[in-house]
């Protein structure tokens, strides 16, 4: 992010801490995948939980992630800016709903989610283009995360069934 539009956002301002997910969209490369990082932290707290608190998170985090990612792109003048991760760190919550969350799940999902949110195929490149704001910015990178879930599901069924 150059200095003119770093100089439109503070992380002293909670919408755009959390837009910019605590500051790692502003990493120079691959913001996308810091924000997909810095939500590790928070899947492995929320592991804890039980599959109706997590839905529930999860749905809250969505949810708030709209006014964060609208009220920092809003101060950047730009949508869907690439230092904009609220929507990668709620993604990944999506990715993870009734897994547990182990080194082999964590690192699968990832993958998943990072490939399916770069690649970007139907429907979520149709809703990358045709919703804008911060519902817009939100909703392609939920149903990446949906279908990345989906995914992972099957693959670890599959793990389960063949390899032990």
């Amino acid at each position: 992010m150059d200095k003119q539009l770093r100089s439109r956002v503070s992380l002293k301002n909670p919408d755009h801490f959390l837009g910019l997910g605590f500051g790692s969209g502003l990493m120079p490369c691959m913001p996308g995948t810091f924000g997909s990082i810095a939500a590790i932290p928070i899947l492995l707290a929320m592991s804890h939980l039980s599959i109706f608190w997590f839905i529930f998170v999860t749905c809250i985090a969505c949810i708030l992630g709209i006014r964060f990612c609208q009220k920092t792109s809003d101060a950047l003048g730009l949508h869907d800016h690439g230092s904009i991760v609220w929507d990668e760190i709620a993604g990944m919550m999506v990715v993870f709903v009734a897994i547990d969350i182990t080194p082999m799940s964590l690192a699968i999902g990832f993958l998943l989610f990072r490939f399916f949110d770069i690649i970007k195929p139907w429907p979520i490149r149709l809703f990358d283009r045709k919703v804008h704001g911060g519902f817009g910015i939100m909703l392609d990178d939920i149903v990446a995360g949906a279908m990345a879930c989906i995914c992972l599901h099957l693959s670890l069924s599959w793990f389960e069934l063949f390899l032990f």
